[in-house]
């Protein structure tokens, strides 16, 4: 009987761990979703932004990678587009990641929808996995859109 009660209280207490580090992940990861945090050092335009569509010399480029089946890719897309209408000088391109897998390898894009702000000479400035707002997308192209003579 000792060991049914043993064996009951480690399964229980393997339970407890898995619940709360699920819950920590998840709230964690609901933090990180759709914000748009600065890209680790920014390096000069690497030749896959160009294979990808980025043009330098454009203010500011929304970078976006989606796959098919992706239902958040859709809500990026209208929020990339919109900014891209209506401020000029923003240009969205949206890639296929399942298309261009040695780009997503290169570029480190774990996950889709997956956004990088690139700026005039080919830097990528900010990233966003998940949905960002278009507030927050709109404040994050606004200091690439001055004039270029600094």
């Amino acid at each position: 009987m000792e060991d049914v009660d043993r064996t009951a209280w480690t399964g229980l207490a393997v339970t407890v761990v898995a619940l709360a580090a699920a819950t920590a992940f998840g709230l964690w990861r609901r933090r990180r979703d759709g914000r748009l945090h600065a890209a680790p050092a920014p390096a000069p335009l690497p030749a896959v932004l160009t294979e990808l569509g980025v043009q330098e010399g454009t203010p500011a480029t929304l970078l976006q990678f989606s796959s098919a089946f992706c239902a958040p890719c859709r809500a990026v897309r209208r929020v990339c587009a919109d900014v891209a209408e209506t401020v000029d000088g923003v240009r969205h391109v949206e890639v296929d990641a399942e298309s261009h897998l040695d780009a997503v390898r290169e570029l480190g894009i774990w996950r889709t929808p997956t956004v990088l702000i690139v700026d005039r000479s080919g830097r990528v400035i900010q990233r966003a996995s998940g949905v960002p707002a278009k507030g927050q997308v709109i404040a994050a192209v606004a200091p690439l859109l001055e004039p270029a003579s600094r």
